[in-house]
Order: C-alpha cells, then structure tokens, then sequence
C-alpha cells in the first residue's frame, strides 16, 4: 500500500500567496512592537491597548503560520499508520496499526477506536465531497492490510 495524502483545506494556496501571508504575519507583529513601545508610557494600562497588541501579534502569528505551511489540515494513509491534522493549531496525530482496535466509517464521520479506549473522531462534513468516498476507501484498504477490524455503518435520522 502507498502512502495517500488527502488534504482538508479549501484551496491551495500557492507559494505567492503564502510570501504575502508571511510578510503580512511579520508586519502585524512588527505593527504591534512598535505601537507597544510608541504608547506605553500614555495608554499602557488601557484595556483598549492590550487588546490591539495582542490580536495584531495573535493574527501575526496566525499568518504566520499558515505562510509557513503548518496549518494544512489533511490525512495521509500509509501502510502502517494513519498521520492525521483535523485542526490548524494543534499538532499533526500520528496514529499507528498496532494501537488500532477497530474502525468506524460513517457517511460524513470517521471513527477509529484505539486499544487504550480512546477513540479519533474525523468529521468530513459536506465541504469535502469530493474526496470523502477516496478517503473511506483508502481507510477500509488501510484496515484490510492490517488485519484491522472496519465497520461501515450508516445513521438514521
């Protein structure tokens, strides 16, 4: 099995747009330094003023972010573990086969149940119409190599 890499996010951006979201990341924080420094003295114990300087640096940092490429959301497949980024902020999951106890493949909803009893919920949505049945096959192949048991199931309404 080869690894399959599907990603979550709306659109690509390319390498273009994510320069500007750098460079607009290090401007708000710089933006918001040096309104830090500029007002201190004067407005230093204003709600109002700690409330700017820390969304510019927030949102600085978000740009960041995502013009460096660690916010992709996506899930790659490979032959014996699962890598999976459901949110922009938190860190990539890897989940590897042996801590796997079962599978649970619903219409919009991925659950995978662990040995420790914990489970990993993945919503799909209907955002991502497209690649939903690519992934959930993907998953199914991901669970027959691995002996892994998989459940597809269907909800009611």
């Amino acid at each position: 099995m080869k690894k399959e890499y599907y990603s979550f996010s709306l659109y690509e951006s390319n390498r273009f747009a994510r320069i500007i979201q750098l460079i607009f990341g290090i401007i708000c924080i710089a933006v918001a330094f040096i309104w830090l420094f500029m007002n201190l003295k004067t407005s230093g114990s204003s709600l109002d003023f700690w409330v700017t300087i820390l969304f510019l640096i927030g949102f600085g940092s978000w740009q960041i972010n995502y013009g460096l490429g660690f916010a992709t959301k996506f899930i790659e497949i490979s032959k014996n573990y699962i890598r999976l980024k459901k949110n922009s902020i938190l860190p990539v999951r890897q989940i590897n086969a042996a801590d796997i106890s079962s599978i649970r493949v619903y219409p919009l909803n991925l659950i995978i149940l662990l040995k420790n009893g914990k489970k990993v919920n993945l919503r799909f949505g209907t955002t991502y119409t497209n690649d939903i049945s690519r992934i959930k096959d993907s998953v199914l192949k991901f669970a027959s190599v691995n002996n892994i048991n998989a459940e597809v199931k269907t909800e009611k309404l």
